[in-house]
C-alpha cells in the first residue's frame, strides 16, 4: 500500500478528533460513522462494521461502492488524459454528448458539461434568460431545493422559513437573487388546504396567474423538480406536470426540469420519460457521473445555446475521467439496472405499505422506482409530523447497520434511495433493519 494511504488509514480516534478541528462543514447530517471503504451497497467504518447505504452518498452512487467496471474505465482513461481545458475537444466529451442526445426525450439534443448540479442549473438559467428577453424573474416551487450556490440559494428552501426558522441561505440574502415561488402539489399536505379529488389543480392555476399578472415582462423560466426530494420525496402528479407544460407553452416560457436527483432513479433515464412530459431544458448532476463530479445541461434545439465567448467557462468542466465514467454508467444502466430499479422499488414500496398495518405512524409511502420516501405522523387523521421520531429512526438505523436519509425541510420523512444495483435479499435486510429501528423508537 502507498505510504500516504497507510498514514491516512492509521489515524486513531484521537487523531481524527484533532483533524476534525480544522474542518469546516457547511451542510449535511453529522453524527454518522466515519467511512473507510465500501463494496456494492455496503460501506464500512474503521472497526469493520458494515452498513447498507440507502443514501447512495447524496444519491450519487447508482452502481454502489467500488464498481469494478467504473474503476476499470477510469483507470484506463487516467493513463491517457484526466483534466483538459474546456477549449480543447476530446473524444470522451464528443461521445458522451452524443449519447445524451440519443437518450434524452424530444428535441433535447445539445449538451453543456460542468462540475456540479448547482452550476448546471445556473447554466440552464443563462440559456433560458437569453431566450426570453425582456425578462428577469424565474419561478420555482414551494420547498424546492436547487443547490446552495449564490444563484441557487434563492430558489431553495434553505433561504426561507420552511424549516420553521431561518437557516443557511437566509444569511446571504444580500448576495442572492430572489425567485418567485408558487405552491407545490404536495397533495398529502396541500399548502392551499384542498383535497386532490376536488382541487381542480388550484396550484397550477396560481402558476398561470403568476405568469399573467405577477411577473414584470416575460418570465425567464419555470424551474421544477419532478420529484421534490429535499422537500420530502414529493412526487408531482403527472396531470400537474402536463398542465405546467401547457401553461409554459402558452406563455412561451422555458420549462426547466431539475433532474439532479431523478436521473435513472425512477427506472427511466429521465423523470421526463417517467411522467411523459418533456421540458425545454433538463439538468443532471449527482449520480450522473457514477460518483465522479460532472453535471450536464441538455437543451431543446429550438433554444439559442451558448456562444464560445466566455458565457459559460469553468476550469474543470471537461474532465475526461468523469466523462468516461458517466458514459460507462449509461451503458450499464441500459443493460438491466434501470429495470432492477423498477422491480426493487416496487418490491420495497409494497412491503413498506404493508408495514402501515403495524405502524400507522407511517402516514404516507411515496414510491417512484428507487426514489422512496416514508412520512411519519402521530396518527393518520391529524397527520401531525413526527420530526424528532424521524431523526431518531434514522439514528437507530445506523446502530443496526443501515443508513437512511431525511427530508431536508421535513425531517419526519425518511428517504430510502439505495444504489440501483440493490438485490431483493438486500431489500429484505433493509426492511428488517427499518422495522427494528421503528420498533425501538415508536414502541419503546
Amino acid at each position: 500500500m502507498d505510504s500516504l494511504l497507510e498514514k491516512i488509514g492509521s489515524l486513531s480516534k484521537s487523531e481524527q478528533a484533532e483533524c476534525a478541528k480544522h474542518l469546516m462543514l457547511g451542510g449535511g447530517t453529522r453524527g454518522g460513522p466515519v467511512l473507510v471503504r465500501g463494496q456494492g451497497v455496503r460501506v464500512y467504518d474503521p472497526e469493520g462494521k458494515g452498513y447498507i447505504d440507502c443514501t447512495s452518498q447524496s444519491w450519487a452512487l447508482y452502481l454502489g461502492y467500488a464498481n469494478a467496471e467504473i474503476n476499470r474505465v477510469v483507470a484506463e482513461q487516467m493513463q491517457n488524459l484526466s483534466h483538459v481545458h474546456q477549449g480543447f475537444d476530446t473524444l470522451p466529451r464528443f461521445y458522451l454528448a452524443r449519447k445524451l442526445a440519443q437518450i434524452a426525450p424530444g428535441d433535447l439534443k445539445r449538451v453543456s458539461f460542468t462540475v456540479g448540479g448547482g452550476l448546471a442549473i445556473e447554466a440552464a438559467m443563462k440559456i433560458a434568460y437569453k431566450n426570453t428577453q425582456p425578462s428577469r424573474e424565474f419561478i420555482c416551487l414551494y420547498d424546492s431545493y436547487h443547490g446552495t450556490t449564490l444563484a441557487m440559494m434563492g430558489a431553495s428552501w434553505v433561504s426561507t422559513r420552511a424549516a420553521g426558522k431561518l437557516v443557511g441561505g437566509s444569511r446571504f440574502l444580500g448576495l442572492t437573487r430572489p425567485f418567485i415561488r408558487v405552491p407545490n402539489p404536495y397533495c398529502y399536505r396541500c399548502p392551499l388546504g384542498m383535497k386532490r379529488e376536488n382541487c381542480s389543480l388550484a396550484c397550477v392555476q396560481i402558476l398561470r396567474l403568476t405568469l399573467e399578472r405577477g411577473v414584470a415582462g416575460n418570465a425567464a423560466g419555470v424551474i421544477i423538480e419532478p420529484i421534490q426530494a429535499s422537500a420530502g420525496q414529493i412526487i408531482l402528479p403527472r396531470e400537474y406536470l402536463e398542465a405546467v407544460r401547457k401553461i409554459c407553452d402558452e406563455f412561451n416560457v422555458p420549462l426547466i426540469f431539475d433532474e439532479i436527483q431523478t436521473y435513472g432513479r425512477t427506472g427511466r433515464f429521465f423523470a421526463a420519460e417517467y411522467f411523459g412530459v418533456t421540458p425545454d431544458i433538463i439538468v443532471l448532476g449527482k449520480g450522473f457521473g457514477a460518483g465522479l463530479p460532472i453535471a450536464a445541461t441538455i437543451i431543446s434545439n429550438k433554444l439559442e445555446g451558448f456562444q464560445p465567448d466566455s458565457e459559460e467557462l469553468h476550469t474543470f468542466a471537461n474532465s475526461s475521467v468523469a466523462q468516461v465514467a458517466a458514459a460507462k454508467q449509461i451503458e450499464l444502466l441500459e443493460n438491466g439496472i434501470l429495470q432492477n430499479a423498477c422491480r426493487m422499488g416496487e418490491y420495497l414500496g409494497g412491503a413498506l405499505k404493508g408495514m402501515q398495518r403495524d405502524f400507522p405512524e407511517i402516514g404516507d409511502v411515496r414510491v417512484a422506482g428507487l426514489h422512496i420516501g416514508i412520512e411519519f405522523v402521530r396518527d393518520p387523521v391529524s397527520k401531525e409530523p413526527l420530526h424528532a421520531e424521524g431523526k431518531a429512526i434514522r439514528d437507530e438505523g445506523i446502530k443496526v447497520g443501515v443508513i437512511f436519509g431525511l427530508g431536508g425541510v421535513r425531517p419526519n420523512v425518511l428517504k430510502i434511495k439505495p444504489p440501483l444495483i440493490i438485490k431483493k435479499s438486500e431489500c429484505d435486510e433493509v426492511l428488517e433493519k427499518l422495522h427494528e429501528a421503528m420498533r425501538r423508537v415508536l414502541r419503546k
